[in-house]
């Protein structure tokens, strides 16, 4: 029987958790890194055994950790980060300017093909491959070189480049998001890179074809459809059904359209998952309740989905990385909290439990499937 593994970064370690295919009964282990903030962590589709993290300290700056034996031990592989041309500059909310600096890695997305190839988005936003399972990193520079970096400027949270995806169909074309600058797109590996923010539109972009600036939270596509992509903006959900050509809004009938996960079913490439929080300055759910919210038509039209999760008194927030699903049938979905809970559902979302309690606030949840 297939297995899953779940992986969990959260602002002190990394957690592994195991259950077989019936995904009822779980194995807690960790923390990794106990103390250490882990802002991502993820398993190489080419190679079930190999995991990389994101280790983030105050003390030695920034880490990679890699493990060959599916998150049972670890070794730090590298802090090798070379860049491409000059620092450059960027602007900031009160419109000074001011160097690029290398902060964390927000996001790591192993090759679909090859374990010892990675990508890594990094804070200030900036995209790096490595080829040597992580002992050395690349810049790609096109990006960061873009003719519109100058105007890319700072979310809340950092000008992180937080999501990276690679089409499954094209191995040539990669899809980014950095908050606050938009989503690109690259089809040469990387090299060069395009805006794709037509139809967004933002509170303080006054210019309604204006390239870049939006604050994208996260996006997500089906492996089967990689021209149709959906994306958790601050506020509005989105979709592209031409590669990030042009967006439309789906946001329907949800309570809210601020939040910052977005995922797909994994056999359903028109059933999407968000988890709508107050607005940007309340990051918790509406009216104090946890609730995942499920299309079924691929936007528009939104069902709240709530068995089995707390309906009161609920102020927590469920981060951008922190939302996966599986491959199994029926499809798992699963997401992390900052109160430290994560939450499965191995019927879809019909029903939800919590797998782990107590954690410290979740950074990122992925999700292997084993075979």
């Amino acid at each position: 029987m297939s297995g899953v593994r779940v992986l969990v970064g959260t602002k002190k370690g990394a957690f592994v958790l195991t259950s077989d295919g019936k995904r009822q009964g779980w194995e807690v282990n960790g923390p990794h890194f106990g103390g250490w903030e882990l802002y991502h962590i993820k398993g190489s589709p080419a190679d079930p055994n190999r995991l990389y993290a994101s280790q983030s300290t105050g003390w030695f700056g920034q880490l990679i950790q890699r493990s060959n034996d599916g998150g049972k031990t670890w070794e730090p592989v590298g802090n090798k980060f070379v860049y491409e041309g000059e620092a450059g500059t960027h602007k900031w909310y009160d419109g000074t300017s001011r160097p690029f600096e290398f902060k964390r890695v927000w996001h790591l997305e192993p090759s679909l093909d090859d374990p010892d190839t990675v990508y890594a988005g990094i804070e200030d936003a900036a995209i790096f491959r490595t080829t040597d399972g992580g002992q050395n990193w690349q810049e790609l520079p096109g990006l960061r070189q873009h003719q519109t970096a100058a105007d890319w400027a700072p979310g809340a949270g950092g000008m992180c480049l937080h999501t990276i995806i690679q089409d499954p169909k094209n191995p040539k074309r990669l899809f980014s998001a950095i908050s606050a600058a938009g989503a690109f797109r690259s089809d040469d590996a990387g090299e060069t890179w395009q805006p794709i923010n037509r139809g967004l539109h933002s509170e303080g972009i006054p210019d309604p074809d204006a390239p870049v600036g939006h604050c994208v939270h996260r996006i997500a596509l089906h492996p089967s459809r990689p021209d149709v992509l959906y994306m958790q903006k601050h506020w509005d959900v989105m979709r592209t059904d031409d590669a990030g050509g042009s967006w439309r809004e789906i946001s329907g009938n949800l309570p809210t359209d601020f939040g910052f996960p977005i995922d797909v079913h994994a056999h359903e490439p028109e059933t999407v998952y968000v988890v709508p929080i107050k607005s940007d300055s309340e990051h918790y759910p509406p009216d104090g309740k946890l609730r995942v919210y499920r299309s079924r038509s691929g936007g528009d039209e939104w069902e709240p989905l709530t068995r089995g999760l707390p309906q009161q008194d609920v102020y927590l927030n469920v981060l951008r990385d922190a939302m996966s699903v599986d491959s199994l049938d029926p499809c798992g979905i699963y997401f992390g909290t900052s109160g430290g809970q994560v939450y499965a559902s191995a019927d879809a979302g019909d029903s939800w439990t919590p797998i782990v309690r107590d954690l410290p606030a979740v950074l990122s949840v992925e999700v292997q499937t084993l075979p």
